[in-house]
């Protein structure tokens, strides 16, 4: 390491012509001091740089992942994804459009400029398609639970009713109480539950106190509550319904069509 500094130390001296003081004064201990800094600075730098990027990426990738895992594209028993298969099956089988308000695509919005937290202009859109054929839709789901802001995708199917499936990648709620909304036995009792009510009418997924009441007429869009993390399931039940409603118009148009269609058919 000393070599290599010195090494460089000399090229310096080299290219900027400078004139080398007395290796016992004090004018040298300050020049040698202040290149020493300027070139370690410099390294820092740029190994900061590099793991800043490698750590967006790998961000980027698990969002991927958990919109796959979402409309049911998962690792296989024993399986994992490395970042090169996610991205391939993300590029194989995910279509990404922006909506806007009235549920209509825009062309030419960056995706990675909408913030789904807060923008109320611009909305992503996952769609899954395999062999020309949609199989299923992923929005963002964003809010507050107890203690920290969950992240998630929740999917629907092709209906724009059924619900496909739900994944949440991250939050900060208690660990055995409110973080088990991460857990397989939460986020599988969501799929099949329907998001609308007979009226085509959105009414969102209720996650209930303790355990759904099968013969209950509303137990189409109930799920198993979890235990002592209740102010948790209210949260999320309130903005599933909120950034559901956002969606509102594109989904809409999709009912309608799958009705005018089956209507057609029969």
């Amino acid at each position: 390491m000393h070599l290599h500094l010195l090494l460089i130390i000399l090229w310096f001296k080299k290219i900027l012509n400078i004139e080398w003081p007395d290796m016992r004064s004090n004018n040298y201990v300050l020049l040698f001091t202040s290149i020493v800094t300027i070139i370690l600075g410099f390294l820092l730098s740029m190994a900061f740089s590099k793991l800043e990027l490698i750590t967006e990426q790998n961000i980027a990738v698990d969002m991927k992942k958990n919109i796959l895992r979402a409309l049911d594209i998962r690792e296989n028993e024993g399986e994992v994804w490395t970042n090169e298969t996610v991205q391939s099956l993300y590029d194989n089988y995910i279509r990404t459009s922006i909506l806007d308000r009235q549920g209509q695509e825009v062309k030419g919005v960056d995706l990675d400029l909408i913030n789904p937290e807060i923008d109320t202009t611009f909305f992503p859109l996952f769609t899954k398609i395999i062999d020309n054929k949609i199989e299923g839709y992923a929005i963002p789901v964003i809010g507050r639970g107890l203690w920290s802001t969950l992240y998630g995708y929740l999917a629907l199917e092709p209906d724009a009713i059924t619900v496909k499936g739900i994944q949440f990648y991250k939050h900060k709620e208690t660990p055995g109480l409110g973080g088990e909304v991460e857990k397989d036995w939460f986020t599988s009792n969501f799929i099949g539950k329907k998001v609308v009510d007979n009226n085509g009418r959105l009414i969102s997924i209720q996650v209930v106190k303790g355990k759904v009441d099968e013969s209950s007429s509303e137990s189409y869009h109930q799920v198993d509550g979890i235990s002592g993390a209740t102010m948790t399931s209210k949260g999320v039940n309130s903005f599933l319904k909120e950034d559901l409603s956002k969606y509102e118009p594109f989904f809409n148009r999709i009912r309608k069509k799958e009705k005018e269609s089956v209507t057609w058919q029969s």
